[in-house]
C-alpha cells in the first residue's frame, strides 16, 4: 500500500479500502457530531456493516473509474478523508469533497489532501473541471475551496434536504488551466 506525505506533522494520505471498515467506523464515532453538522456521512456509516458497504461502494466506483476515497492519517490514526464523490472521465468532470474529525480541523490537512487528489485527477486522469459542492453554512469547507483556488459558480437555493431542513448549497469549481496556472 502507498502513503503520500501531507507535510509537517507526519500526516499521510492513503486509500480508504473496505478492509479498513472497523477503523473507519471508530473514526466516524469519534467525529460523528462534528462531521454531521454539514455532511451526511455520519448518518450513513452507523455500524460495521454500513461502514463496510460504504467503503465497498467506493472500491466499486474506483474499479469503474467513477469515484475514489482516501483517508487522512496523523500519527497512525485515521482523522478524516477526501474523495471524488463522482468522476466522469469521458466528460472531464469530477466532484471532490472532504471531512475531518475535530482533532484534525484547522491544520490545513483537508486543503493539502484535496490538492493531491485534484492534481492527480487533472494531470493523470485528464479531468477538466473539479467541483466542490458545500453547504452555504459550512465556512471551513468554503475556506478550503477558496484556498484551492476555486471560483464560486453559484448557490443552489434550498437544494439539499438534511436532517429535516432544506439547505442552500454553494458550487465552487476549478478548471484544469486555472489549476495549472495556480
Amino acid at each position: 500500500m502507498y502513503a503520500i506525505s501531507l507535510g509537517d506533522g507526519g500526516a499521510e494520505l492513503r486509500p480508504l479500502e473496505p478492509w479498513r471498515a472497523e477503523e473507519f467506523l471508530v473514526h466516524m464515532d469519534r467525529g460523528r457530531e462534528f462531521i454531521g453538522q454539514h455532511v451526511g456521512l455520519p448518518d450513513v456509516v452507523t455500524d460495521l456493516e454500513s461502514s463496510r458497504l460504504y467503503l465497498q461502494s467506493y472500491a466499486e466506483k474506483a474499479a469503474a473509474d467513477k469515484g475514489r476515497i482516501y483517508g487522512i492519517w496523523t500519527d497512525g490514526t485515521l482523522v478524516g478523508g477526501v474523495l471524488f464523490v463522482t468522476m466522469d472521465v469521458e466528460n472531464g468532470n469530477a466532484e471532490a469533497g472532504c471531512w475531518l474529525e475535530p482533532s484534525a480541523a484547522g491544520k490545513g490537512l483537508a486543503t493539502r489532501a484535496a490538492r493531491v487528489i485534484i492534481d492527480w485527477a487533472i494531470e493523470e486522469r485528464g479531468i477538466h473541471r473539479v467541483e466542490w459542492v458545500v453547504s452555504a453554512a459550512n465556512e471551513p469547507s468554503i475556506a478550503v475551496a477558496r484556498r484551492l483556488g476555486m471560483s464560486k459558480d453559484g448557490v443552489l437555493r434550498e437544494s439539499y434536504r438534511y436532517r429535516g431542513r432544506r439547505h442552500d448549497m454553494e458550487v465552487w469549481s476549478v478548471l484544469a488551466p486555472e489549476w495549472r496556472a495556480g
